[in-house]
């Protein structure tokens, strides 16, 4: 402790400071506790809308319009929407990134990597999306076809968190390329018939923005501010266009630079020049705040530290706690509320869009992921992770019936302006998300015994 307090200076109250934000820091650093966060805010809008001295008030802020003025347009949403059209393309963008990087260096990098985790997630997209149409295969209801085929990679990496050495790790690793499929899977599916009518000018300025994003990643422009503006102009394009805003994180994704500045080598060996130069610097007794020279050299050791990550690296860092403690809990508290009464319910447990989505993500992902697998395996096509059989493959796939976070974002694409049928699809969502991720964790735990 001794050598420690002469390595560092502390502020009066740094220390007692440190005690109390421990318990935080190891709260969010652990995986399991991203999950959790997202349920607490589920339960927690269901009580807002169906307790009422709180509905009304939870209501009105939902439709409360927040506008954002300025050249060359205004943009007028309600709450509701900023979440949904603004908040939401930074968890797209994340997803984006975690996409890049998967097929770079990642399982989806190699076809003999990749073909087993794909043929899994396309026969679980497949599988649920034809359940639901055929179950409503006619009218309005019949829009939500796109509900119950993606997976909530929270949620399920969550529970396989909770099982901790039990499950060999190649699972997790399956289970996220699934996931990643799932997500590339749901962003198409959201660009190409979730969209409404295109207006062709803004669509226009979206290309135009992202053509100067590639040349920005091609000129090697590693610097992410740039990207930053340019991503917010190609946001407010893709809004305007008709497409849905949040495209445009996936967009900017996949044009943030995924080349470091430095090799490892080259890295080193300035860190060390470098660092030889500071301590040669350095005056006994004098404070750094003193030493100008001294100063600028820890600043282009800061520099050359960053020029060691790739800028892909660094912004997933950045994106990964705001949007697993933020963003994806409020979309969860403005959107998983449903005002429930007797009659509602009972008529839920009937009704055609909560049966396909219930059974679409509980039977649907179950039947498509490991029936996709299995057949492949038996048939010399594909191959298990190492360590993996069978029956954890048929754990995993009943995990991905937990469709929370991206089943929820479509059910509201699809049923714009019809209330009733979303409350239904919220329904078959949450029951089904439930009953997927307790029977995929007691499957999966007495697996792992």
């Amino acid at each position: 402790m001794s050598v420690e307090k002469d390595l560092r200076h502390e502020a009066p109250w740094e220390r007692t400071f440190d005690r109390f934000l421990g318990p935080i820091e190891e709260f969010i650093h652990y995986r399991v506790n991203e999950g959790l966060t997202l349920a607490a805010c589920a339960l927690l809008s269901f009580v807002l809308m169906n307790v009422p001295a709180l509905a009304d008030g939870f209501t009105h802020l939902l439709h409360a319009e927040l506008a954002v003025t300025g050249a060359p347009v205004a943009v007028h949403m309600s709450f509701h929407h900023w979440v949904n059209d603004g908040l939401m393309t930074l968890f797209f963008l994340l997803m984006g990134l975690e996409i890049k990087r998967e097929f770079l260096v990642g399982e989806l990098s190699t076809v003999k990597g990749a073909l087993t985790p794909v043929v899994g997630a396309v026969g679980g997209m497949v599988v649920p999306a034809l359940i639901f149409y055929a179950i409503n295969p006619h009218g309005p209801a019949a829009a939500g076809w796109g509900i119950p085929m993606a997976t909530d990679i929270a949620f399920a990496i969550g529970v396989l968190s909770l099982l901790g050495d039990r499950i060999p790790r190649t699972l997790f690793v399956f289970l996220v390329s699934l996931a990643i499929v799932d997500d590339i899977g749901a962003v198409l599916v959201i660009a190409f018939f979730y969209t409404d009518q295109i207006a062709v000018g803004w669509l226009g300025v979206g290309v135009g923005v992202t053509l100067l994003l590639v040349a920005l990643n091609r000129a090697g422009v590693r610097s992410l501010l740039p990207y930053g503006i340019l991503g917010g102009l190609l946001w407010l394009a893709a809004l305007e266009s008709g497409v849905h805003a949040t495209i445009a994180g996936v967009i900017l994704a996949f044009t943030v630079p995924a080349r470091p500045r430095f090799n490892p080598l080259g890295f080193s060996r300035l860190m060390r020049d470098q660092l030889d130069r500071f301590d040669g610097m350095t005056h006994p007794g004098a404070d750094i705040l003193a030493n100008a020279p001294q100063a600028d050299a820890a600043m282009r050791l800061r520099d050359t530290a960053d020029g060691a990550l790739t800028p892909l690296q660094r912004l997933e860092r950045q994106l990964h706690l705001p949007v697993a403690f933020l963003v994806i809990p409020l979309f969860a508290l403005m959107n998983a509320g449903i005002s429930l009464d007797a009659d509602r319910l009972a008529h839920a447990a009937t009704h055609p869009v909560t049966l396909g989505v219930f059974f679409g993500l509980v039977v649907g992902k179950g039947v498509g992921i490991f029936g996709a697998v299995a057949g492949g395996v038996a048939s010399g096509a594909l191959r298990l992770p190492e360590g993996v059989r069978l029956s954890h493959i048929f754990g995993a796939s009943l995990l991905g019936g937990v469709g929370f976070t991206m089943s929820i974002f479509v059910a509201d694409l699809a049923y714009q302006g019809e209330e009733e049928l979303l409350a239904f699809a919220k329904i078959g969502v949450l029951s089904a998300s439930l009953l997927a991720g307790v029977t995929g964790a007691v499957w999966l735990a007495k697996a792992g015994r």
